[in-house]
């Protein structure tokens, strides 16, 4: 059977046998000859009816009975092993966010499902289903201070919609679909955490006989996501004010996402430059004649010059959550869509509220708006935005010594396939991304949105490219998130997951760097100085490529080599420490205080001086 999921994507659930709950001792479908059905053997069938065939974990004493499951039913689901339970947890939602499909991640008790958190707020935040499984102690210590007890589920009510510890044998079945229909109807974070005693407990076992278990239907599980429409009337509300609206603008967000043909449709007939967030990039194609890039600090200038500008904007699937680069209050009219109604004008007044699906909603919209004659407001962001091709483009000017960063993001944008996916670190990283890595053709841009965390590129990379292995998967990182989690380029290695692993290396935690400076403050503590780990020589340890670049030079044939390596690959890229990631608007105080850094004492003046001097003679000569 198909299962309808969130994101349009369909999910095969399989046939599956379903849980037979019968006498102790019997063996149940699924089981090895001679052996009873484990209650995790339970576990893992149920995930297998939803349609799971991979588990990103690492194991620990906390759950070898649900190792054991997974042993038993290798042939239906994978366990892919890492090296950190971070890891596990960010492969579960890059796999959740480019697939549409449930993410799960599995973590032994105590240590091993704190170690989890990160991951998961990181789905939380970004709205995509994801079930944690995590161990716990033995039910008869529980309260009593053993070791590594730890109430996972206490300390996880925050990051999960739904969170149970299963105390009865016989919850499992009907649990487990509750755990997956509310990560899926919710999008976010289901946890189910299993006592020792239980996962290694009978199949079939209730104790105390007392009410009947939660059991599943006997049919593979379906879950469809409702297709919301708005009422006729409210329609007909975000009509009137978007025909009225004279300078009008869509600021478009993921939840756009394949809704891409109608957005453009209704910025045509809205004469509306259409804005992007980070992690809307891959909504419209980034050469569409109505796209001006972003919006933020790693915006582009077009797109914070329009949101001034603006009499009426369209939000199209966004929670965009830095107010300071949205339209004043009252200022400007709003209609929003958005399929949670939680999220309908929280961040600023708004007009007409439309819950509903954006693609749904836009099907029924279009027909009732008016095409704009005056195209005055489009065609001067349409020449604003060439503009700022052009300075980006003398930005990735190859002759900068140390190498720009944009020259590097420049040549990844060139030299990729039109399908390729780019998963990215929070950082520097992100704005070179942004500004330099164009969606066209089946292009798709992955990385932490609200939580921005640094670190998921890799794991985010392993995951999508096990998803999806005839794709071409690049992680763009910085040497600062690498580090954290770099073990899992092993893990590419180990299970033949071709990824291309692109380092810009500032040996810096350069954001936190511009940041320091931008608040009036001298760096510190932000460089790696005197250490610069040899990355390229540990990816050819762990079994991969690895190639390091220094000179601008060789850098061309050094990519081509390592995108056309067989296997896992690793470029390591000496970049420029002193490359700002300026705003595309730079405000007077942000100006004033870096000026202030650097009267303090910046003790990288000089060369941040002589980095700024050469981006403005570029640009320049651009003109």
């Amino acid at each position: 059977m198909i299962a309808r999921v969130p994101g349009d994507s369909r999910v095969e659930t399989g046939a599956g046998s379903p849980v037979v709950v019968g006498r102790i001792g019997t063996r149940r479908p699924g089981t090895e000859p001679g052996m009873a059905e484990l209650v995790s053997e339970v576990l893992i069938t149920a995930l297998t009816r939803w349609g799971v065939d991979t588990v990103f974990g690492l194991p620990g004493d906390g759950i070898n009975g649900i190792m054991e499951g997974l042993r038993r039913h290798r042939d239906k689901v994978r366990f892919i092993l890492v090296h950190h339970e971070e890891s596990a947890a960010f492969m579960a939602t890059g796999y959740a966010k480019a697939t549409g499909r449930l993410g799960v991640c599995l973590a032994t008790s105590g240590p091993g499902g704190i170690h989890l958190l990160n991951g998961l707020y990181d789905a939380k935040l970004d709205h995509v289903p994801v079930l944690a499984i995590t161990g716990m102690q033995e039910t008869s210590v529980l309260g009593t201070s053993y070791q590594q007890e730890v109430q996972l589920d206490h300390l996880f009510e925050d990051v999960t919609e739904y969170n149970q510890m299963i105390t009865n044998p016989a919850q499992v079945p009907g649990l487990v679909d509750i755990a997956v229909r509310t990560a899926y109807g919710r999008r976010g974070v289901a946890h189910l955490t299993f006592p020792n005693d239980i996962q290694i407990a009978e199949a079939g076992v209730n104790p105390w006989e007392s009410v009947a278990p939660a059991n599943p239907p006997k049919t593979a599980p379906v879950y469809l996501q409702p297709p919301v429409r708005p009422s006729d009337d409210d329609l007909g509300k975000a009509a009137d004010v978007l025909n009225r609206g004279r300078r009008v603008a869509i600021l478009a967000g993921v939840g756009a996402r394949g809704a891409g043909p109608l957005v453009e449709r209704a910025a045509e007939a809205l004469g509306a430059p259409i804005i992007k967030s980070l992690l809307g990039k891959m909504v419209v194609p980034d050469d569409s004649p109505y796209a001006i890039g972003g919006i933020g600090l790693l915006g582009t200038a077009p797109g914070a010059e329009v949101v001034d500008d603006i009499d009426t904007l369209l939000m199209l699937g966004t929670n965009f959550p830095y107010t300071k680069f949205l339209p004043p209050p009252g200022k400007t009219k709003v209609v929003q869509v958005d399929i949670d109604p939680t999220r309908v004008g929280i961040r600023m007044p708004t007009d007409v509220p439309l819950v509903g699906d954006v693609g749904v909603t836009l099907e029924a919209l279009l027909p009732l708006l008016h095409r704009k004659q005056d195209r005055t407001h489009l065609e001067k962001y349409q020449k604003q935005m060439a503009d700022w091709r052009e300075k980006m483009s003398a930005l990735e000017n190859s002759d900068r010594d140390p190498i720009a960063p944009q020259h590097l993001a420049h040549l990844l944008d060139e030299l990729c396939t039109d399908d390729a996916v780019l998963t990215c670190d929070s950082g520097t990283i992100a704005t070179w991304a942004a500004r330099h890595w164009n969606i066209r053709g089946g292009r798709e841009f992955y990385l932490s949105g609200n939580l921005a965390t640094m670190a998921p590129g890799l794991p985010y990379a392993v995951a999508i490219q096990h998803a999806y292995p005839g794709r071409q998967v690049i992680a763009f990182v910085g040497d600062g998130g690498f580090a954290m989690l770099m073990a899992e380029f092993n893990t590419a290695v180990r299970y033949g997951l071709p990824i291309k692993l692109v380092i810009n290396n500032n040996n810096s935690l350069g954001q936190i760097l511009w940041e320091q400076m931008v608040l009036g403050y001298p760096e510190h503590g932000v460089r790696f100085a005197g250490s610069e780990p040899d990355y390229a020589a540990w990816a050819r340890a762990a079994g991969g490529y690895g190639a390091r670049v220094d000179n601008a030079g060789d850098l061309p044939g050094a990519l081509r080599d390592a995108l056309a390596a067989d296997g896992p690959a690793l470029l390591d890229v000496a970049v420029d420490p002193n490359e700002p990631p300026m705003p595309g608007k730079v405000s007077y105080e942000q100006a004033k205080k870096f000026a202030t850094a650097f009267l303090r004492g910046q003790p990288q003046k000089v060369a941040i001086a002589t980095t700024l001097f050469k981006d403005r003679i570029q640009q320049l000569r651009a003109r």
